[in-house]
């Protein structure tokens, strides 16, 4: 190893800007494994609280609109599902280049690099919301290719369209969550969502159901669309109030508009990874319906009860990248492996837990989504493999955390794309098509393509070229 080599990973770098950031991670950094136990466990519990308030905000609006008839349930059900693959997925893959890029610059001990990534992502975000807008504006038209009943389509269209108002919050949102969590702030997004989740149940009996000031159907997305602007006031007003402003410098729009491309590096393949998963469960769910509405309402039962399991781990996932990033930028890679390694740990006590809780729960779980015994009779049998995927997929998804704290979402994303692609959906189509299987044969191809991604993903990290890293890090923020 070079002497610059061992500089670099012993952390005697030159930092630019001010070090107490970097003061405040050094610190933090000199611990044993149970102090980074502890730090990942405190961060990853309000990281939990605020996930599942966030997942069940989409839950609340489908539910919302089904009390006024089925049309309208199929209505918000395609909405959300559009929403969520054209407009979130893009958002959260692109703003996971915060995860690398400001965690690593307040580690690195210039806090005012991360006020200028939080800008230049947020610039990025809001410009791409401008040809969203008109896809979701105009959907009805691409709706048209795949669905044939016209009324479904025009509410489907409406819905998009109230949503779209939202989007800029929801942008501030997911990148100020980012701005927060590199500075170990993990409790501000909890706070604001416990004020935003009840209130959302509340203007949904007002805009939706209420017979004096409800709009029916256009009620639903219209509170959803005022709960991603009270999303991000509050975050901002937690920010001012509370903590969080030392990293801030002031607004700059001829720097938030300049300089993309290192974002733009990171912000492709962070998209790659989010959409490949994303889309994967979809199609799933629409290789699913070519068995029967039975077997439908049960892959909806098992999506549902999968992605209530993600949170947990994703919650771990988020305290981890924040943490490696920090000491990426430090320059502590002693301490980064301790943190990989206990991470591993956690993800061990995750996967036990989802896998008994929904293996030896998974009747009442079904029962809590249907009454028919002939829905429960089959999501009783698929939830046997959505808990086997879940004595893997949280290390996956710890994983894939980790990697985006190094920096490397290209990895990430490729790996993604050959599991799913080329692995999970090919086996489980073959499986349950040719082999008669069904719903069983798609999970048994999924279970397979995430049982190889966590092993490729792990074998990666173990193989990590830190002094690359390190250089990659240290280059990336001179921009």
């Amino acid at each position: 190893m070079s002497s610059h080599e061992q500089i670099l990973i012993s952390g005697d770098s030159e930092f630019y800007g001010s070090t107490e950031s970097c003061d405040i991670v050094e610190r933090e950094s000199r611990s044993s494994q149970k102090d980074e136990a502890r730090y990942i466990l405190r961060s990853s519990i309000p990281l939990i609280v605020a996930n599942f308030l966030q997942y069940f905000l989409s839950v609340i609006s489908v539910f919302s609109a089904g009390k006024i008839g089925s049309k309208e349930l199929a209505a918000a059900s395609l909405g959300v599902c559009t929403f969520n693959i054209t407009g979130l997925a893009l958002y959260q893959g692109i703003a996971t280049t915060l995860d690398s890029f400001c965690s690593q610059a307040f580690g690195s001990g210039r806090p005012q690099l991360v006020g200028l990534y939080f800008q230049r992502c947020s610039a990025m975000m809001i410009s791409l919301t401008f040809p969203l807008g008109l896809f979701w504006w105009f959907s009805g038209s691409i709706l048209h290719l795949f669905i044939e009943d016209d009324e479904l389509v025009n509410m489907t269209q409406t819905y998009l369209r109230v949503t779209m108002f939202g989007a800029p919050g929801l942008v501030f949102f997911e990148t100020g969550k980012r701005f927060l969590q590199a500075q170990n702030i993990f409790n501000a997004s909890t706070m604001v969502m416990l004020v935003t989740a009840p209130l959302s149940f509340f203007l949904s009996w007002i805009l939706v159901w209420n017979s004096t000031y409800g709009l029916g159907f256009a009620g639903a997305p219209l509170t959803v669309c005022i709960i991603y602007w009270l999303n991000a006031v509050l975050l901002l007003m937690y920010t001012i109030l509370v903590d969080g402003k030392k990293c801030w410098n002031g607004l700059v729009l001829s720097q938030a508009f300049r300089s993309w491309y290192p974002m733009i590096k990171l912000g492709i393949p962070g998209v790659v990874m989010v959409e490949a998963e994303y889309l994967a469960f979809e199609i799933l769910t629409i290789f699913a319906a070519s068995f029967g509405t039975t077997q439908l309402a049960a892959q909806s039962i098992a999506s549902n009860v999968g992605t209530m399991a993600f949170q947990l781990a994703l919650a771990v996932a988020v305290a981890v990248t924040t943490r490696i990033g920090n000491l990426v930028g430090c320059n502590d890679i002693p301490c980064a492996k301790i943190t990989i390694r206990i991470s591993y740990l956690m993800s061990g006590i995750v996967a036990i837990f989802n896998f008994s809780t929904i293996y030896f729960g998974r009747e009442f779980l079904g029962r809590i989504f249907s009454d028919s015994d002939e829905v429960i009779r089959a999501s009783n049998r698929i939830m046997c493999f959505v808990a086997v995927n879940q004595l893997s997929d949280p290390l996956n998804v710890i994983s894939a955390g980790v990697l985006r704290g190094q920096g490397r979402q290209n990895v990430g994303s490729i790996l993604n794309l050959v599991s799913y692609y080329i692995i999970a959906l090919p086996v489980g189509y073959v499986l349950g098509f040719k082999y008669n299987m069904e719903l069983a044969g798609l999970w048994t191809g999924l279970v397979i393509g995430v049982f190889l991604l966590t092993i490729s993903e792990v074998f990666c990290i173990a193989t990590s070229d830190w002094y690359k890293i390190l250089k990659d890090c240290h280059s990336r923020h001179t921009h």
